[in-house]
């Protein structure tokens, strides 16, 4: 297997597994948030695969964290009360596990590759990696401790990487 189609193999599987969590949320938030990080995937999916025909595919700054704040800032001012099962942040753990993984593989792939175009490329979808991995981290303290966590009204653990670049 090469790394085109290793690449796009992680892609797919962590976007199954975004849409498999959306699916056993009973969080309308949680679906949405879930929902915009298996697009993402998605997009890296077909971004790697156009590397892979020999285009020059471009991976755009996505605003994921920004909408993700949004979301969490809707669910804090409708006040309600949120009953997470336990096993959920284990579920979100795993997902922060394999954006750290496929961070660190588009990092060395950046580091090994010649072509600065594919290179640029690689950097950047490490970049959406690690917004992803910072997200779930997110959801996991969320269902962890919801009250306290949407108490938070500023989010600041967003804010590095809301607004543009990190």
């Amino acid at each position: 297997m090469n790394i085109f189609e290793f690449a796009m193999e992680k892609e797919r599987y962590s976007e199954l597994y975004y849409r498999d969590l959306a699916q056993r949320s009973n969080n309308e938030g949680l679906k949405n948030i879930l929902m915009m990080l298996a697009e993402e995937e998605a997009k890296h999916y077909r971004t790697v695969e156009q590397m892979k025909a020999g285009e020059t595919g471009v991976v755009t700054d996505t605003r994921i964290l920004g909408n993700a704040k949004r979301v969490f800032e809707k669910m804090r001012k409708a006040a309600e009360k949120y009953d997470f099962h336990v096993g959920e942040a284990d579920l979100y753990r795993k997902a922060a596990k394999i954006e750290e993984e496929s961070k660190r593989f588009y990092d060395q792939k950046a580091r090994e590759t010649t072509d600065p175009a594919q290179q640029k490329i690689l950097q950047k979808l490490a970049q959406e990696e690690e917004k992803h991995m910072t997200l779930m981290e997110n959801l996991c303290s969320f269902v962890s401790r919801p009250e306290t966590y949407l108490e938070d009204a500023e989010f600041s653990h967003f804010d590095d990487y809301v607004d543009g670049e990190f």
